[in-house]
C-alpha cells in the first residue's frame, strides 16, 4: 500500500452537522454585529443633539445682559437629559441664527442650583419652559414644552417687531421637572440658609 495515495475526505453525519452549527453560528455573529451597528449610529445622534444644547448654552447670552441690554430675549429652561429639549435644539440653532442681532436667547440649566429663583419665579416644571422678554426685561409671554418650529419663529418675529406674541400660553410635549430646593416662607433671613432645604 502506497502512503502517499489520497484519499476521498469521507462525509458523516457529525461532520454535516457540524457544518451547519458554524453557519448558524456566523448568522448569529453577523446580525449581532449589525444590532450593534445601528444601535451606536442612533445612539451617536443623541450624543450629536445634547451636544449641540451645549453648544447653544455656551454661545447664549448672560441673563443680566439679556434684561437689561434693551433687547427682546427668549430664555429657554432646560436640561441635557431631556428629550424634548433635544429634538427642538436644531431649529432652536437655526432660530438663533436667524434672529441673531434682534433677540437675546439665554439657555438656563435646570440642573443648576444657581438658576433655583428663576425656577421658582417662573413655576418651572416641566421642560423646555420658555419666557419671552419684552424689551424693557419683563416677562411677556411663557411657552411650555416642546414646541413646532413654526410657532417659536411666529413667536420670535413678533417678539423682534415689538408686537404680542401670538402663542402666549403654548404648551407640548414636555419633561417633567421638579426643583431639588424649595424656599421655605419667611425664610429671607440670610442667616437661615440652611433651612432653605426641603427634604
Amino acid at each position: 500500500m502506497n502512503s502517499n495515495s489520497t484519499n476521498p475526505p469521507i462525509t458523516s453525519p457529525e461532520n454535516t452537522e457540524s457544518t451547519v452549527g458554524k453557519r448558524v453560528r456566523n448568522l448569529l455573529i453577523v446580525l449581532a454585529a449589525i444590532a450593534l451597528t445601528v444601535a451606536l449610529f442612533f445612539g451617536s445622534r443623541t450624543e450629536t443633539d445634547t451636544a449641540t444644547l451645549t453648544t447653544l448654552a455656551e454661545n447664549s447670552t448672560p441673563l443680566e445682559v439679556a434684561l437689561s441690554n434693551g433687547k427682546p430675549s427668549l430664555v429657554e429652561f432646560y436640561a441635557n437629559w431631556c428629550t424634548s429639549c433635544q429634538l427642538m435644539a436644531k431649529d432652536m440653532g437655526e432660530l438663533e441664527q436667524e434672529y441673531a442681532g434682534k433677540v437675546n436667547f439665554v439657555m438656563l440649566n435646570v440642573d443648576n442650583s444657581k438658576w433655583l429663583p428663576e425656577i421658582e419665579r417662573y413655576r418651572v416644571d416641566g421642560i423646555p419652559h420658555f419666557v419671552f422678554f419684552g424689551q424693557d426685561g419683563n416677562a411677556i409671554a411663557q411657552a411650555i414644552g416642546e414646541q413646532p418650529r413654526t410657532v417659536m419663529a411666529a413667536n420670535l418675529e413678533a417678539l423682534a417687531a415689538g408686537e404680542p406674541v401670538p402663542y402666549a400660553r403654548a404648551t407640548g410635549q414636555i419633561s417633567k421637572f421638579k426643583a431639588p430646593v424649595t424656599r421655605k416662607a419667611g425664610s429671607d433671613d440670610p442667616r437661615l440658609h440652611g433651612s432653605q432645604v426641603v427634604n
